[in-house]
């Protein structure tokens, strides 16, 4: 594959960083920082420009906070000035990210996403009798730094823009040269691409026409039950040997009892909400509407409408 080369001056024009900023304040124009960089938006940019072109700009300053949803994750967010920089990198380097990825990576992709993804899957429990179902312990904290750099250097060859990318890795990790922060963007495209090496590996070298992956949780499907334990077996040793990461527990079962995935059962024809999701959305309307929290409303009722549950939501809302 060819190396993508002069990104770098393309992401320090005045234009790029407009775009980024406006990009980063989207949904967050009423916050304090927002309002402070918007009132001196030139000179902030000014300045960020001056850090990319002097290689210099500011990079780590993190704010970290827990959330739910609905394993427990910390989420590490950069600052608002680091933002509009993530903005700027991806603007330019998107497509390059982009290219890398097989037709059946969903996630943070534009024109995929999780219904998408969810279709996909209903079609392969159409055509196949069988699934295996993947996903990595603790993903973005056992990103390892040095692989990371590694397959960016195969994708991108100005040292600059390599130097920046080693920075932004190396200004987090969770144990020595492992781990990316959830909640960045770059940290999304990074995670994208690293198991794309996995991806490549399933379609392109094992040849296996059913297979999804989002982000970390991927499925295989196919029509002998006997190959469950060569599709594992082979999972297993290529994600520890190549990649250094560690799968979890896996599931594997018949396509017709369905496939459990996102808080859904999977079916070749409809969705499902599985036990503990109907459990956490009684739970999480319930406070919303307690609080008042009306803008958690919406994406609540958007989960739900997803999969058939008029039982369930005319015993929750009457």
């Amino acid at each position: 594959m060819r190396r993508a080369g002069n990104l770098y001056l393309k992401i320090a024009e005045m234009e790029n960083l407009r775009l980024a900023f406006w990009k980063a304040q989207k949904g967050k124009s009423s916050r304090p920082d927002v309002i402070s960089f918007r009132e001196r938006l030139e000179e902030e940019l000014l300045d960020l420009r001056h850090g990319l072109l002097e290689g210099d700009v500011s990079i780590g300053d993190y704010r970290y906070f827990t959330v739910h949803d609905p394993k427990e994750r910390v989420i590490c967010a950069a600052s608002f000035r680091e933002r509009v920089l993530h903005h700027a990198v991806m603007n330019v380097c998107e497509p390059v990210f982009e290219r890398y990825q097989i037709y059946d990576s969903y996630a943070c992709r534009k024109g995929k996403g999780l219904d998408v993804c969810l279709k996909r899957m209903q079609e392969f429990c159409r055509r196949y009798n069988w699934y295996l179902k993947l996903d990595i312990h603790k993903y973005f904290d056992s990103i390892d730094h040095c692989i990371l750099k590694e397959l960016l250097a195969h994708h991108f060859k100005e040292h600059a823009l390599l130097e920046l990318f080693g920075r932004i890795i190396d200004s987090y990790d969770v144990v020595e040269n492992r781990g990316i922060p959830i909640g960045n963007l770059t940290s999304q495209h990074f995670a994208n691409m690293y198991m794309a090496v996995f991806d490549h590996q399933a379609k392109d070298a094992w040849r296996l026409p059913g297979y999804v992956r989002y982000m970390d949780d991927f499925a295989f499907f196919y029509n002998d039950r006997g190959e469950t334990p060569q599709w594992l077996d082979m999972s297993r040793r290529f994600l520890e040997e190549r990649l250094g990461l560690e799968l979890n527990e896996p599931q594997s079962n018949s396509t017709s009892r369905g496939l459990p995935a996102f808080s859904y059962r999977v079916y070749g024809c409809r969705l499902r909400l599985s036990l503990k999701a109907k459990r956490r959305f009684k739970k999480s309307i319930d406070e919303a509407v307690a609080n008042g929290e009306t803008q958690r409303i919406r994406p609540l009722l958007a989960f739900i409408d997803r999969a058939e549950a008029e039982g369930f939501k005319s015993r929750i809302f009457g």
